[in-house]
């Protein structure tokens, strides 16, 4: 899921660190974007958990508790996947306005399933763990920015660790292991904290890279907030694992 911009900014050793103007409103326009999006998450999360007749189209509830997923809930969940990986090969060429639809379309729906978070979790926790998330982004995304150290060999190794990831959560989708369920939540705290520091040099090696061309920074700017919203999402997903109290 983190691949959306891979194809942009191959250059992190040649490019100049040091920090401009123009650097500085690209980026700014980055976390905008991510800001604005974890906002509409959020309201969407709110909606879908606590609106009966919206939380009723996406899952199911008895005496309070989260008993089930609704067909379209289920459809809702796995949205996000087939959008990013159908963007590989439908946006060969994407324009800001194509890049901009799909990481709306990718907010809306994640923000949609996050409902479920709220049925299974305290308010309390869930604030909480958004908070910490928050923070750990911050300071990694900081570090990633102003790091002198070319983060692209962990880059590669975190690509692969993702995948793994991906597959150990399949499998165990079929084991139900609590311990597997412990392991991998560990290990997708570690691979998204490390892809946020390195999805953030990689932005800058983009606008490096793009030259001023502000038609592809304005579809790098798109690209780059879904990079960093989907990191900070599934670290949310992955803390809430350990510091979620259960309903």
């Amino acid at each position: 899921m983190n691949d959306s911009y891979r194809g942009y900014g191959n250059v992190t050793g040649a490019m100049d660190m040091s920090v401009d103007a123009g650097l500085r409103s690209f980026m700014l326009g980055v976390y905008n974007k991510l800001g604005l999006g974890l906002l509409v998450s959020g309201l969407l999360a709110l909606a879908t958990a606590y609106v009966p007749a919206v939380q009723q189209l996406l899952f199911v509830v008895q005496g309070g508790q989260l008993v089930g997923v609704t067909p379209l809930g289920m459809i809702i969940q796995f949205l996000p996947l087939a959008l990013i990986f159908g963007s590989m090969f439908f946006m060969k060429n994407p324009t800001a306005s194509g890049s901009g639809l799909l990481y709306w379309a990718v907010v809306a729906s994640i923000g949609a399933s996050l409902g479920i978070v709220f049925l299974v979790y305290t308010s309390t926790s869930v604030a909480t763990t958004f908070f910490v998330t928050a923070a750990a982004f911050g300071g990694l995304s900081l570090w990633g920015y102003t790091t002198k150290r070319d983060l692209s060999g962990i880059g590669s190794f975190l690509i692969m660790g993702l995948i793994g990831l991906i597959i150990a959560m399949i499998v165990n989708i079929f084991l139900q292991s609590e311990m597997m369920a412990f392991v991998i939540s560990a290990i997708g705290v570690l691979i998204f904290s490390g892809l946020i520091a390195f999805d953030t040099q990689r932005l800058k090696a983009t606008y490096y890279a793009l030259g001023g061309d502000q038609a592809q920074m304005a579809v790098a700017t798109n690209f780059g907030a879904l990079s960093l919203y989907i990191n900070f999402i599934n670290l949310f997903q992955f803390l809430l694992m350990f510091l979620g109290a259960r309903e």
